[in-house]
């Protein structure tokens, strides 16, 4: 939801990309040229609370800052894209927060999906298939239509996420210790993994913070996958099968499912696991057989970045 302020020429502008786990932050000129970059915490405000959001953004900003030795009020414009910001009360609280923070910029706040989608194909067609502490699927047709699945938080969403496959593995674990399930090598690796000592502390843990728990055993998944498990590579099968089941979805409502589209893969689970990416690249063939898996040209808070700087110009000449 972008804000209507005068932008002067030149300034810097921030781009930022927070999701459940991180947040990437980008200062840039008005060239578009990458002056500093800074990671921090999760800025999802759905996932990690609105405070917790707000110190986040915040401390990623000013390390930028600091880095290029520049004030608050140097900054012309922001675009972030945040996790859960697809709800407009969302983006709107996110949106004051900054322009609060940064009170001569020109402020607009999307969804991660729509800035990595910017990374992906610029201002073309395409999909994009995020998979990190959550998931989803996001594209755009050539008239600019746009459709997106997934994304909607754990309890009733991001099939295939790094959150999904750890709840899904510490369930398989608990089967197999009461002998409703077969062994795994999860088993003997899962507590240390967690720096745990007893079930009762991983289940308080749980509880308090889930968040906090299972997108942390997706690492140990994708390795014993790659080591050959067979329990971690079927829950890392079906993750991938319900990831291709997202970008088909939105294929299909953009009527793109026999084109030759681009569809890029992004998200911190992207890239840990030779297993896993396989069995997504398989996926994603078999659901959309003419499509082409593409990389990002860009990072997405480096594509958010420069929207900020082209919505800056436009609010100049518009002013």
């Amino acid at each position: 939801m972008p804000t209507d302020k005068p932008v002067e020429s030149g300034g810097y502008f921030l781009g930022f990309d927070g999701g459940g786990t991180k947040t990437d932050c980008v200062l840039v000129n008005a060239e578009g040229d990458v002056l500093a970059q800074a990671t921090a915490g999760p800025s999802n405000p759905l996932r990690a609370g609105y405070a917790k959001a707000w110190f986040t953004l915040s401390d990623a900003a000013d390390v930028v800052l600091a880095r290029q030795r520049i004030k608050a009020s140097d900054i012309r414009g922001i675009c972030a894209g945040i996790g859960g910001a697809g709800r407009e009360a969302v983006a709107k609280r996110i949106a004051t927060f900054l322009e609060r923070g940064f009170p001569e910029a020109s402020v607009d706040v999307t969804t991660d999906l729509a800035i990595t989608l910017e990374a992906a194909v610029g201002q073309g067609e395409g999909i994009i298939l995020v998979v990190g502490t959550g998931s989803g699927a996001y594209g755009r047709d050539a008239s600019g239509k746009t459709a997106r699945a997934g994304g909607r938080g754990p309890w009733f969403s991001d099939e295939g996420s790094a959150f999904d496959i750890g709840r899904r593995a510490l369930a398989t674990v608990v089967r197999a210790e009461e002998r409703r399930g077969p062994e795994t090598r999860l088993t003997a690796q899962i507590l240390a993994w967690l720096g745990c000592n007893d079930w009762n502390r991983v289940m308080d843990w749980v509880i308090k913070n889930p968040d906090d728990v299972f997108p942390r055993i997706f690492p140990l998944v994708a390795e014993l996958g790659d080591k050959g498990d067979p329990l971690s590579r079927e829950i890392l099968s079906v993750a991938a099968e319900s990831l291709g089941e997202l970008a088909r979805s939105v294929l299909e409502r953009l009527h793109m499912l026999e084109w030759e589209v681009p569809i890029a893969k992004a998200g911190g689970a992207i890239g840990r696991s030779q297993f896993f990416d396989a069995a997504i690249d398989a996926s994603l063939r078999h659901m959309a057989p003419r499509a082409n898996v593409v990389t990002l040209q860009v990072r997405p808070a480096e594509a958010a970045a420069k929207l900020a700087t082209r919505l800056g110009r436009r609010k100049a000449h518009a002013g």
